[in-house]
């Protein structure tokens, strides 16, 4: 009993088993935005809590005109949902992201360090993929 307590450790992490050990929950700065980071039941997810530019080139409020949902194309950004079902995996979070520049939706790689997150968006299987760090402002 005592050999498998002590094998089971390091059998998760050579099987890539694990969870993420710090709680992410709060507010960041991200490039363009505040974010709200919170557990959503399902993982957890960010919400737009603030724009830089809040405004469109005609002076309104930016919305989600991008969303491939016509019925979404009017809501304003803010409040959106962009980062949704992360999940502990490895010493990080796994989920999906959602761009409104684009409107599209990405699978998603969180880690913690410290006072910051990195946000990883990839597409193609991996492939492409773009890093954003956010920091902690709460």
């Amino acid at each position: 009993m005592i050999r498998a307590a002590a094998i089971a450790p390091a059998l998760c992490l050579a099987l890539g088993v694990g969870t993420a050990s710090a709680d992410p929950a709060g507010v960041y700065t991200t490039p363009k935005a505040k974010v709200r980071v919170s557990d959503c039941g399902s993982g957890l997810c960010a919400t737009v809590i603030s724009l830089k530019e809040p405004n469109d080139e005609k002076g309104q409020p930016k919305v989600d005109r991008n969303n491939p949902d016509a019925a979404k194309q009017t809501r304003p950004i803010v409040g959106v949902s962009v980062l949704s079902g992360m999940k502990p995996s490895g010493d990080g979070w796994q989920g999906q992201i959602y761009n409104p520049e684009d409107g599209r939706t990405y699978k998603a790689y969180m880690t913690e360090e410290g006072a910051q997150l990195t946000v990883k968006g990839c597409a193609l299987g991996g492939l492409v993929c773009k890093t954003q760090v956010w920091k902690r402002s709460d």
